[in-house]
């Protein structure tokens, strides 16, 4: 005969529960998967050691009504750059827009804003604002080009963290210094963010020419062969434009969201529609030069008549 078996062995093992859930999954990072364990024991560790800051930086994208097709098209070009931006409906361009787009933007969770604004369907403004509190500034937009319109040869991920480079300029005056430090708030997509890549593979880059805040976007080319590939430094890396491209004319700068007192305004700011009178003027200035020249050949034939001439009736018989 055969040995009993003992009772612990027939035991059966007990049916799991149904209220149980499945067990935590650890969090994912670059490098593999990291247990909770892990870092609670990290944290026990070292108590005194300070918490890591997360930056959880959200930009709301929305433009006004009746806005041109061009501004649209660029308006979209920049929601698919920043992947850490929430797109919103169109807003009505009022004296009261402050308050509804910072309602609007409490309710996204977002802390910035890129707001497009377009005037008489040929003139653009982006404002620039961090809320609730500010400041915000407002730009006159100028020589816009879409990535449609371009057509250029550069091409990168979409969702990859741009390198962000600016001009030697903004560090001379404290509003560029202002503008700069928005600019990376703004424009800087968030470490780990879930729509974002782990990659660096183009760059914005920001320059102040004739006090104007010039915008371009480059990818970074880097050769694929074995006999090209650099071992060290960026002798052989080149950038190749992606689009797209646009100036950035200051107006003001003001100390909330959307208004409030100003701290800055651009002494050499003109605006649309003082240039567009001053052609206007220019072409109506030509009319009236001829109208003028017209009047003055008159007032010569009638001070210096000719004189009549003999042989004019000499064949008229």
């Amino acid at each position: 005969m055969g040995k009993k078996r003992k009772h612990s062995e027939t035991q059966t093992a007990e049916p799991r529960k149904k209220d149980e859930g499945a067990p935590e999954r650890p969090k994912r990072t670059l490098m593999g998967w990291k247990d909770k364990d892990e870092v609670n024991q990290q944290t026990e560790s070292s108590p005194d050691s300070p918490q890591v800051f997360r930056n959880k930086e959200k930009v709301m994208v929305t433009c006004s009504r009746r806005i041109n097709y061009r501004y649209r098209h660029l308006m979209l070009n920049m929601v698919s750059l920043l992947p850490h931006c929430k797109k919103d409906n169109k807003v009505e361009s009022r004296s009261s827009k402050g308050a509804t787009l910072n309602e609007l933007i409490e309710l996204r969770g977002c802390s910035s804003a890129l707001f497009f604004e377009c005037r008489k369907h040929q003139d653009l403004y982006m404002w620039m604002a961090r809320c609730p509190n500010g400041p915000s500034v407002k730009f006159l937009v100028n020589a816009v080009h879409t990535m449609e319109e371009l057509k250029l040869t550069g091409n990168h991920l979409k969702g990859s963290r741009p390198l962000l480079t600016f001009s030697s300029n903004f560090e001379k005056d404290a509003h560029w210094k202002l503008l700069k430090e928005m600019i990376i708030q703004i424009f800087g997509t968030p470490k780990e963010h879930r729509k974002s890549k782990p990659y660096h593979d183009h760059v914005f880059v920001f320059s102040i020419v004739d006090d104007h805040i010039w915008f371009r976007n480059y990818q970074k080319s880097v050769p694929h062969n074995e006999s090209d590939k650099m071992v060290r430094g960026l002798d052989k890396m080149t950038l190749v434009e992606v689009g797209p491209r646009f100036c950035l004319n200051p107006i003001k700068i003001f100390a909330g969201s959307f208004g409030g007192p100003t701290l800055y305004e651009n002494p050499f700011y003109v605006s649309p529609n003082q240039i567009r009178a001053l052609e206007k003027r220019k072409k109506a200035g030509k009319y009236a030069k001829k109208v003028k020249a017209k009047t003055r050949r008159k007032m010569h034939e009638q001070s210096n008549p000719l004189e009549p001439d003999e042989f004019a009736d000499m064949w008229r018989e």
